[in-house]
C-alpha cells in the first residue's frame, strides 16, 4: 500500500482517532484482517465474524507491529473507529486507487474467473508491475484488500469480481472503478440464489455498465448472453472467442496427447501460435480473454502468445495435475464446481485419458455435490452422471448423500449398469476404494463444490500415509 498517515486515513474513511499519540505515523505495510499476517507498519482491519471477532485480536496486532486498528469500537490501542469497517475499507481502497491512477482490469463470469485472472496476471506481469486478486478473494472484503496491495510502481491492477445477487458487482465497481471490464460467460453457478440465467446475466452485466466512455468492454462472442451486454455499456467493445467476428479469436484448436490445448491466436495486430500448459479445451476461451486484455494494454501478439504458453496454475486445487511415482495422475480440481465447470473438467479428463486408456489404464471421475442449484439440482447432477458415461470415463465414484445418488443415477440411466459407477458415503470411503483399485497409469479427477471438501481425497491420494481426517 502507498504510505498514508493515520490522520489521512481517518479523514478518508470518516473515522475518529482513539488512543493515537501521533496522527502523523504512517501506514507503510499491508492492510490485513488476520492478526497473524500483520507486518510492521500494517493497518489491521477488525471484522466481527460469525465465530471470531477481530476486535479481540487488536492488542495482538499492535504488538506485532500494526500502526493502528480500523475498528467499530475503541479497543485500547491506537485505532481509527468507524461506523462500518467494511465500508471504510472500501473507501480507503477507492482513495488509494484514484491516487495511484493504476489501470484497473476487472473480470467476472459464472465459470473460469480465477483461472482467467491468473492467466491475465501472468501475461501482464511480463509487461509491467501487476497486482492481482489472490485465489478467489473477489467479494466486498477481498477486493479492497487486493487493491490496497498496489504501490506507486503498480501499473496494472487485475481484480476478480464475484456476485451472489443483483447489485453486488455494481458495488464492487464503485470501490475500484475499472477501465477494462471482462465478462467471460453466463452459466448456472448460484442459479438457486439468482433465480435464472437471465438474472445472472443482469448481475454480471453490471460490470460493463460501470465502465467509462474511454473504457473497454471485453466480451465473449461465443456466449449470446454476454455478447448482448454490448448494448449496456458506453465503453468500446472488443469481442473474443471462436466466432468469425471476434477480434481476438482462436483457429485450428486441437489438444496435445496430454490434453493441453494448442491453437493459433489471432488479434488485430497479427497472429501467433499458443500451446498452453493447462489442461482441457475450456482453457482456450480463458486464454483468449487474457489475450484480449493484454492486446488492449499494448502488448504485441508474439509476447502475448509466449506468456500464455509459459503460464501455469497460480491458485490451488484448480486442475492441479500431479503424477505419482507409480504413474497414477491425480487431477485436483476440487476448489469448486458448477455444471459448466464440471462438464469442462470431465471433457479434460477424457482428453487426458485417451492415451492412458489406449495403454490399458483407466480414467476415474471422483465427483461430489454441486451446490446452490435450486430446483435445477436433480437435473444437473443427473446430466453430469450421463456425461461421464458418454465421454467413456472408466469409473465414476459419486461421493456424498442425495446429490451423489443423483450423479450415479444419471450414469445408470445412460447405460452404466455394471461396476463402472459406484456411490460411496464420504471422502474417506472414496480414498479407501481408490487405494484398493488404482493401477499405474490411471488418471483420477476429483471435483465438487467447495463445501464438500473433496480436495481431501486428492491430497490423501498424493500422500499414502495421510488419512482424510489427518493433516
Amino acid at each position: 500500500m502507498i504510505a498514508l498517515s493515520l490522520a489521512e486515513i481517518a479523514a478518508i474513511v470518516g473515522g475518529q482517532s482513539h488512543d493515537i499519540p501521533d496522527p502523523s505515523v504512517q501506514v507503510t505495510g499491508p492492510v490485513v484482517i488476520d492478526s497473524r499476517e500483520v507486518r510492521p507498519g500494517s493497518l489491521f482491519a477488525a471484522f466481527a465474524g460469525e465465530h471470531v471477532d477481530g476486535h479481540d485480536y487488536a492488542v495482538r496486532a499492535v504488538e506485532a507491529g500494526a500502526a493502528a486498528v480500523l475498528a467499530a469500537r475503541p479497543v485500547g490501542v491506537p485505532a481509527i473507529v468507524v461506523d462500518d469497517v467494511q465500508a471504510a475499507l472500501g473507501a480507503l481502497a477507492r482513495a488509494v486507487v484514484e491516487r495511484l491512477g493504476t489501470d484497473v482490469v476487472a473480470l467476472t463470469g459464472s465459470a473460469g474467473k480465477t483461472s482467467t485472472k491468473d492467466l491475465i496476471a501472468q501475461v501482464l506481469q511480463r509487461h509491467a508491475p501487476t497486482v492481482w486478486t489472490p485465489g478467489s478473494l473477489n467479494n466486498e472484503i477481498g477486493l479492497p484488500l487486493t487493491a490496497l496491495r498496489a504501490t506507486e510502481e503498480t501499473q496494472h491492477l487485475v481484480l476478480e469480481m464475484g456476485a451472489r445477487g443483483i447489485g453486488h458487482i455494481r458495488y464492487l465497481t464503485g470501490l475500484t472503478p475499472p477501465r477494462i471490464g471482462l465478462v467471460l460467460n453466463v452459466g448456472t453457478a448460484h442459479i438457486g440464489e439468482f433465480g435464472g440465467r437471465e438474472q445472472i446475466a443482469e448481475a454480471k452485466g453490471e460490470l460493463v455498465e460501470g465502465l467509462p466512455e474511454n473504457g473497454v468492454a471485453v466480451l465473449n462472442a461465443d456466449d449470446p448472453l454476454v455478447r448482448a451486454m454490448a448494448s449496456r455499456t458506453k465503453a468500446r467493445v472488443i469481442l473474443f472467442g471462436e466466432a468469425e467476428d471476434a477480434a481476438v479469436r482462436a483457429e485450428n484448436v486441437r489438444l496435445t496427447e496430454n490434453g493441453q490445448p494448442s491453437f493459433s491466436l489471432h488479434t488485430p495486430t497479427g497472429c501467433s501460435d499458443v500451446t498452453l500448459r493447462l489442461y482441457g479445451e475450456h482453457h482456450v476461451s480463458n486464454a483468449l480473454a487474457a489475450a484480449a486484455v493484454a492486446h488492449e494494454l499494448g502488448m504485441p501478439v508474439e509476447e502475448i502468445a509466449t506468456a500464455l504458453s509459459e503460464a501455469g496454475t497460480l491458485s490451488r486445487w484448480r486442475m492441479e495435475v500431479t503424477e505419482r511415482p507409480d504413474g497414477v495422475t491425480v487431477v485436483n480440481d476440487a476448489y469448486n464446481a458448477n455444471p459448466e465447470s464440471m462438464r469442462a473438467a470431465l471433457r479434460a479428463l477424457a482428453a487426458m485419458g485417451r492415451a492412458a486408456q489406449a495403454r490399458g489404464a483407466r480414467t476415474w471421475a471422483v465427483l461430489g455435490k454441486m451446490a446452490e442449484l435450486g430446483d435445477d439440482s436433480l437435473a444437473e447432477h443427473d446430466a453430469v452422471g450421463r456425461l461421464a458415461v458418454r465421454l467413456n470415463v472408466s469409473k465414476l465414484v459419486a461421493v456424498g448423500d442425495r446429490e451423489a445418488s443423483w450423479l450415479q443415477l444419471g450414469a445408470y440411466n445412460e447405460g452404466s449398469w455394471g461396476e463402472e459407477s459406484v456411490h460411496v458415503s464420504d471422502a474417506q470411503a472414496a480414498v479407501d476404494l481408490l487405494r484398493r483399485e488404482l493401477r499405474p497409469g490411471d488418471v483420477v479427477l476429483v471435483k465438487a463444490s467447495r463445501s464438500v471438501g473433496l480436495e481431501r481425497v486428492a491430497l490423501a491420494l498424493l500422500d499414502s500415509e495421510s488419512e482424510v481426517t489427518g493433516r
